[in-house]
């Protein structure tokens, strides 16, 4: 399969390791941010054929372990509103909220509904409209525009009984939170593909014009990680920070205008709560006042109390890239994909999900 198999050929895998190898002098950490990378690196084995020297470690990528509990609370009590259907990707089904989970409030009689797509949402609002439904929007700047593309295709059709529950997030500033938070000392980002492929090289710039910190897009075959990782090492071994795209199949620096023109019409930055960092200044996408009417959470008031963190998850330190998640000890015992206790453990792009499956000690 062309511009797949070429990135699995084994003879350039082992070239490439062996340059990384003779690069690779001191000891270096590297975060690899999107939780795709997380899961391509763990199936493909990556962590056990590159040199001891460096460290690879998770980040804040997967967008549905990000998504707060009060957000995730927020979203279950919205399913308990007269007349309302809940759609929503099916990640989200088992994350465990405070006090409940959107799988736990469907056997209970509540109307949610998986989605593969917003368009389903759309036609479900069609078909429904003497019903309210309400789409939890969870993702970055990747799903975002078709968040934002369901909501003017729902004025369009004059859908007075679509709404969005904006949970999205974008993807730069939260690089530049834990660089400020110190707690872990990182030489490189391994930063997100499918982000970049709609945003481009310029929100990243600041990492290495302001930090020092150099970075590389990448794309989600073998190859692709390693020589990410090369070009990585290499610009730390000559304290030559950059921001560089190896992705450039499907990465151009200017990333998708017509997709950042679309963000911008039909949203506004605001401050979001990231699980296990908190609130973050303008990384959050709030739809504009102009659609006002399709945001569920100015027409549908509710309130929820004080969000539980569950006894003993340790999701949040995975996601700032503090502990693998075989350091926790719930991981394996009592947290697992069948009964998940953090959304670390649920999500198919969660750290925990891909070490269960794939890095299990």
């Amino acid at each position: 399969m062309k511009f797949v198999n070429e990135f699995r050929n084994p003879k350039l895998v082992q070239a490439l390791i062996k340059k990384v190898r003779e690069y690779s002098s001191t000891p270096i950490k590297l975060m690899e941010v999107c939780g795709t990378h997380t899961v391509a690196i763990s199936k493909s084995g990556l962590r056990q054929v590159i040199p001891n020297s460096i460290t690879l470690l998770s980040g804040p990528g997967c967008p549905v372990c990000v998504t707060s509990h009060r957000d995730l609370d927020r979203a279950i009590t919205l399913a308990s509103i007269p007349n309302v259907i809940i759609t929503t990707f099916g990640d989200m089904m088992k994350v465990p909220g405070s006090f409940s989970s959107l799988s736990k409030e469907k056997a209970s009689g509540k109307d949610i509904r998986v989605v593969y797509s917003t368009l389903d949402a759309l036609k479900i609002a069609e078909e429904n409209r003497d019903k309210r439904i309400i789409f939890l929007g969870v993702g970055f700047e990747t799903s975002a525009p078709t968040v934002g593309q369901a909501i003017i295709e729902a004025r369009r059709r004059n859908l007075k009984n679509f709404f969005v529950f904006s949970a999205l997030k974008t993807m730069p500033l939260v690089l530049k939170a834990l660089i400020d938070l110190g707690e872990v000392n990182f030489q490189g980002y391994i930063l997100p593909g499918h982000v970049s492929v709609i945003i481009g090289v310029k929100p990243y710039q600041f990492l290495s014009r302001d930090y020092g910190m150099p970075g590389v897009i990448a794309g989600f075959e073998p190859l692709d990680v390693l020589q990410t990782i090369l070009m990585l090492v290499e610009m730390i071994e000559k304290g030559e920070p950059e921001i560089k795209i190896q992705y450039k199949r499907a990465v151009s620096p200017e990333g998708n205008l017509i997709a950042q023109e679309l963000l911008k019409k039909v949203f506004e930055p605001s401050d979001a709560d990231w699980r296990g960092i908190g609130v973050i200044p303008e990384t959050g996408l709030k739809i504009a006042e102009n659609y006002g009417d399709f945001d569920a959470e100015r027409i549908f008031k509710v309130e929820t109390p004080e969000p539980v963190e569950p006894k003993g998850c340790r999701c949040g330190e995975v996601l700032r890239g503090l502990i693998f998640p075989y350091q926790c000890g719930l991981f394996a015992k009592a947290c697992t994909p069948e009964s998940p206790v953090g959304p670390c453990m649920v999500s198919s792009e969660g750290a925990c999900a891909a070490y269960y499956r794939y890095n299990k000690l």
